[in-house]
């Protein structure tokens, strides 16, 4: 295997076009604004001792709230209790947003620094249901800018075509890894309601 190095990369993929760099912004512009507010889907990226983290979020409305120009909030939502993502906002404040909009082929990504907070007015700013997140992440943006459309292109991600047929389910990958001890067909079965019970 020849492993590449960076003089390697700079003669295989040469110099970016003039678009790749003036797309990027510092803060929220209103285009961008725009974008972020139609997006109810993005994945949270972050890093920490134990390596990276990836972690989806959902959200019924726009998946953030802007504070100003320069700071994003996140509600965070009743989830698997791991909290990997914001073990790792702790103890290294760098992370990513990749927003997504059912339709369009552009992904925005927000590369910047996060902290969280319990404050009780932003917190409540967020009510569903009478229920709030427990806390909050709120990120300082540090450069912004749109994704080139072509994975989601090639991928045909909003083609309507669904492929989720034969996939294991949740239930038997638990029970695959745990020898039948969790998981299973009750656990399959019994997860919408659970689901539709703790959805805030």
């Amino acid at each position: 295997m020849n492993w590449l190095q960076q003089g390697d990369l700079d003669r295989i993929y040469g110099t970016p076009a003039a678009a790749s760099l003036r797309k990027v912004a510092d803060r929220l512009t209103p285009d961008y604004a725009t974008f972020i507010r139609a997006s109810r889907f993005c994945v949270l990226s972050t890093v920490g001792p134990e390596g990276t983290d990836g972690s989806p979020r959902g959200d019924d409305g726009p998946v953030v709230t802007a504070l100003d120009d320069r700071h994003l909030a996140l509600p965070d939502w009743h989830g698997n209790n791991r909290i990997d993502s914001l073990q790792n906002i702790l103890r290294d404040e760098h992370c990513s947003l990749m927003f997504m909009v059912r339709g369009a082929t552009n992904v925005v990504r927000v590369n910047g620094t996060a902290r969280l907070t319990d404050d009780a007015e932003l917190r409540a700013q967020f009510a569903r249901q009478g229920k709030e997140p427990r806390c909050v992440i709120v990120m300082r943006i540090g450069e912004i800018y749109f994704q080139c459309a072509r994975a989601v292109m090639r991928a045909g991600l909003w083609t309507g075509q669904d492929d989720s047929d034969g996939l294991p389910t949740p239930g038997q990958i638990l029970a695959n890894m745990t020898s039948g001890e969790v998981g299973g067909d009750s656990y399959d079965s019994e997860w919408p309601l659970r689901a539709a019970r703790t959805m805030w």
